[in-house]
């Protein structure tokens, strides 16, 4: 057997090899680019999403009065308490 013709034989299936892993890499990158944009939109969205569900400031405004209007009823229960 020639040697020459083992070394084409052997230099080809190591191309064919490393084009193959070669391959197999570039379409690996194509999914984590794909995952990697579809995460970005979802982040995206929820931000857009969290950033229109604040409280509004009436909403804000009445819960702060209900606080401090039990607050100050606490407060003359423990006054007539400390009067007895």
């Amino acid at each position: 057997m020639d040697y020459q013709l083992l070394f084409n034989v052997a230099v080809g299936g190591l191309a064919f090899l490393g084009g193959w892993v070669l391959n197999t890499l570039w379409g690996s990158i194509k999914e984590l680019q794909q995952a990697d944009s579809d995460l970005a939109t979802k982040v995206s969205s929820v931000e857009v999403l969290v950033a229109g569900q604040y409280v509004p400031r009436s909403e804000f405004t009445l819960a702060l009065n209900t606080l401090y209007h039990k607050l100050d009823r606490i407060s003359d229960q423990l006054s007539a308490k400390v009067d007895k």
